[in-house]
């Protein structure tokens, strides 16, 4: 628990003012949102939720790519293991640097949208389990995508464009999954994010899709295969010499 938390005040300490952070995990969600109401008279109150689960997946998922090649390109991560832990301390310690600063950006704009657009919580304790989870596991999404052998940050930052983006429309985000129906309603149970945004709407007293116990267990199950993978993953490519 100690080489947790030391990776993690470490991590906080060198990369939450990173630009890629800044403009991946804060600006960019904002620019989406305003982009979508712009011209539009929509209920802002009825999509707060998903929009909310977009900042959580984006904050969550901006710090994990840019620890490990950073590291790498520094020449620091070898020093790192040579300290008294273990790959998967390094992997925990990169994954709760991303939940933390998920969640507190999220709590942020949650209070931002209780005190100026109106938004109510039906389900406090569902909430912050949902928001827990939601950031764990993308936080750990986040973790696994910088876990390709390569130090260059800018590979690992288009990896995680390509895969992030995509996610975002698939999602229930900006169309509901009871708009959706066939193939993009299957694409859309393919992806972690729908778990998250069901999970908001139903902490908010929205439209949902899911049981809420799915939607749980979904993210639960997804943060544990995530966490193993970049452990594996890293353990593959250090005895590779990588």
């Amino acid at each position: 628990m100690r080489g947790i938390a030391v990776t993690t005040e470490k991590n906080m300490r060198i990369y939450y003012r990173k630009a890629p952070v800044v403009i991946f995990g804060l600006l960019f969600p904002l620019f989406m949102f305003v982009a979508f109401f712009i011209g539009r008279e929509l209920e802002i109150e009825l999509f707060f939720p998903a929009f909310l689960a977009m900042t959580l997946f984006f904050t969550s998922s901006s710090v994990g790519p840019l620890i490990t090649p950073w590291e790498k390109q520094a020449r620091t991560f070898e020093r790192l293991l040579s300290y008294p832990i273990t790959v998967g301390t390094l992997v925990l310690g990169d994954m709760a640097a991303g939940m933390l600063f998920g969640a507190a950006i999220s709590v942020l704009v949650l209070l931002v949208g209780v005190a100026f657009v109106g938004v109510g919580i039906s389900s406090i304790v569902l909430f912050l389990a949902a928001l827990i989870l939601g950031a764990i596991c993308f936080a750990s999404m986040g973790v696994l995508l910088a876990a390709p052998a390569s130090s260059s940050p800018s590979n690992i930052m288009m990896l995680s464009s390509l895969i992030r983006f995509p996610l975002i429309f698939i999602s229930g985000i900006f169309i509901p999954l009871g708009e959706l129906e066939g193939l993009r309603l299957a694409t859309s149970y393919a992806s972690p994010l729908t778990y998250l945004v069901d999970a908001m709407n139903h902490a908010a007293g929205g439209p949902t899709s899911m049981p809420v116990v799915v939607d749980i267990a979904v993210l639960t199950a997804v943060s544990a295969v995530f966490l193993m993978a970049a452990t594996a993953i890293h353990k593959r490519s250090l005895m590779k010499g990588l």
